[in-house]
């Protein structure tokens, strides 16, 4: 039997738009002789839907939409498709009032619906807000192929790999005891650095475990903070990758079951990224693409400084959207240095990117004047300094407001982490496209950026010059935090590795940087919960899964 993945990128909400491709791609497998297509969960609507799925009319325009498209599917081809469906118990037996489907399509009808059994909710995960979780095993019978039918979570409990268990149930078990020949999985599988890696290495292991092949449908494309890298693939029985759709793409593979093997047949495998930072690179650049377009926007604006992280987010932004649609401004003030203003001339003639120079000199002065009284008697402090990335916020708005170009924010993650930067100043935007990337790792972007390209990108003064502000003379960000290494590597073993202050201590850190850290840590959650949406490609983002209190006597992960 022939089975082929839609690996499809859906807008959220636009159901007559995801359905269209899902028949497009149904229409191609029909073309090359397929009898199963798999789709993504919740390819009908998207994911993650969030509280859209409160609203009733939006479900009943989901199942409309299904129906619509069983009805226009071609002949001799079932289709699973990922959709919502109404728990007609839930006024009896309680519960939530919706279930998290997939819907098996075939000959004009829905067939049957399989509803996910086990619902996470943790991180950017929330689905015991919306749904109940299924009680029976999934699995039905197509033509001579028995195929067990898992969606997304129903394949990460299992004990023996990950040495827990998450959940009291694990589908797996009963699809093997209910003697299936193939398991399917349909996910929704966010992008994190590393990940494919996992995902891989675990459906080896269930595959070798149950002597089941598995074939594995994600997801691709940006939604809001999220991004999905596809990747989808198939393993057989004895644990080996034998097909593997494109990163970051939307793609169309097909797989042959063999019948007499009861196992899957070699097919084609796409290469997997060379690096972490290759990977990185082409997760921000769909993200950027993604949540541009399906917000409706064509052009960005963001302010170039000849700093490291503007330099890092007009690249990525000149990938995804193309020069002409990247607009750069220069905003120096009396404290720019001269290399500040060249080197982000340099950066915009390597992209081929438009520039406007506005200085803010005069502005500066105005506001200085019309606070001089209050403030006659005091020192020249932060709230000076951050007048001028607040000028420079408001000019941004400005030409975004003026133009209806999206104005994408420049922060990184350890700036992000304590506090370092302004609000309504330079926190200004909408996209925060770094926010989860680490002082160390948008050095190391930039540089492997250059290795790859046959001139200079982003110029080598950029990266070699100490990171600065430039809001007072002879500023450095040095003044007011430890080296990036030292920080980043505290925030690593903090957000990631869960450790205590004595263990970062222990591991050599001074104890007073650790402490402040954590301070600086805590009080910044304010300012945190204010930025823009931030794109996530690590397993702790400051984003929707990121859920601490502003008004809290106790310091963030204070545990000693």
């Amino acid at each position: 039997m022939k089975i082929a993945i839609a690996q499809i990128n859906p807008l959220i909400g636009d159901l007559s738009g995801n359905a269209q491709k899902i028949l497009e791609m149904s229409q191609q497998a029909s073309l090359t002789g397929v009898r199963l297509l798999l789709t993504p969960e919740l390819s009908i609507c998207g994911y993650p839907p969030r509280d859209l799925l409160l609203n009733p009319s939006f479900v009943v325009s989901i199942n409309q939409t299904l129906e619509k498209l069983a009805a226009d599917l071609p002949p001799n081809l079932a289709v699973l498709v990922g959709t919502v469906v109404k728990n007609s118990q839930a006024h009896i037996t309680g519960g939530k009032n919706l279930f998290n489907s997939i819907a098996l399509l075939e000959n004009g009808q829905i067939q049957h619906f399989f509803h996910k059994r086990l619902l996470p909710t943790y991180d950017v995960f929330d689905e015991h807000r919306y749904f109940e979780h299924g009680l029976e095993p999934n699995h039905f019978q197509l033509d001579n192929l028995h195929i067990g039918v898992t969606i997304c979570e129903d394949l990460w409990n299992n004990e023996e790999f990950w040495g827990k268990r998450s959940y009291p149930i694990n589908p797996i078990n009963d699809l093997a005891d209910l003697e299936v020949d193939l398991i399917v999985n349909l996910s929704a599988s966010p992008y994190t650095v590393g990940k494919q890696n996992l995902r891989e290495a675990m459906l080896k292991h269930c595959a070798v475990s149950f002597q089941k092949p598995i074939i594995y449908t994600n997801q691709v494309g940006g939604n809001d903070d999220l991004i999905f890298d596809g990747r989808s693939f198939a393993v057989n029985k004895q644990g080996k990758i034998v097909s593997r759709a494109h990163g970051f793409v939307s793609d169309f593979i097909t797989i042959e079951f063999n019948s007499n093997k009861q196992d899957i047949e070699l097919g084609h495998i796409s290469p997997v990224d060379k690096s972490e930072n290759e990977e990185i690179w082409n997760a921000l650049v769909l993200g950027v693409k993604d949540y541009v377009h399906k917000c409706r926007f064509s052009k960005v604006l963001l302010g170039l400084s000849g700093g490291v992280d503007s330099a890092l987010v007009a690249t990525i932004a000149t990938a995804a959207l193309g020069k002409e649609n990247v607009i750069g401004v220069l905003m120096p003030s009396p404290y720019s240095s001269e290399h500040s203003i060249t080197d982000a001339l340099a950066l915009a003639k390597n992209l081929d990117i438009q520039t406007q120079i506005l200085p803010i000199g005069e502005l500066m002065q105005a506001f200085d004047s019309s606070l001089n009284d209050l403030f006659m008697g005091t020192e020249f402090g932060i709230a000076e300094e951050n007048l001028q990335s607040r000028i420079r916020g408001n000019l941004l708005m400005a030409i975004s407001n003026k133009f209806g170009y999206l104005l994408l924010s420049t922060g990184n993650k350890s700036e992000v982490a304590v506090g370092y930067c302004t609000l309504y100043g330079d926190m200004n935007g909408g996209l925060s496209v770094i926010a989860d990337v680490p002082k160390t790792r948008v050095y190391s972007l930039c540089k492997w950026l250059n290795s790859r390209q046959l001139q200079e990108v982003i110029p080598n003064n950029i990266l070699i010059k100490a990171p600065s502000a430039e809001l007072k003379p002879g500023q450095v960000d040095q003044d007011s935090l430890p080296a990036y290494d030292i920080l980043d590597d505290i925030l690593d073993r903090l957000l990631y590795q869960h450790q205590s202050v004595a263990e970062i201590v222990t591991a050599g850190h001074d104890r007073v940087v650790v402490d402040r850290i954590l301070q600086l840590l805590s009080r910044a959650e304010f300012k945190r919960r204010q930025a823009a949406p931030g794109l996530k490609i690590t397993d702790r983002a400051f984003g929707t899964g990121w859920r601490m209190p502003i008004a809290s006597s106790w310091s963030v992960l204070r545990n000693i």
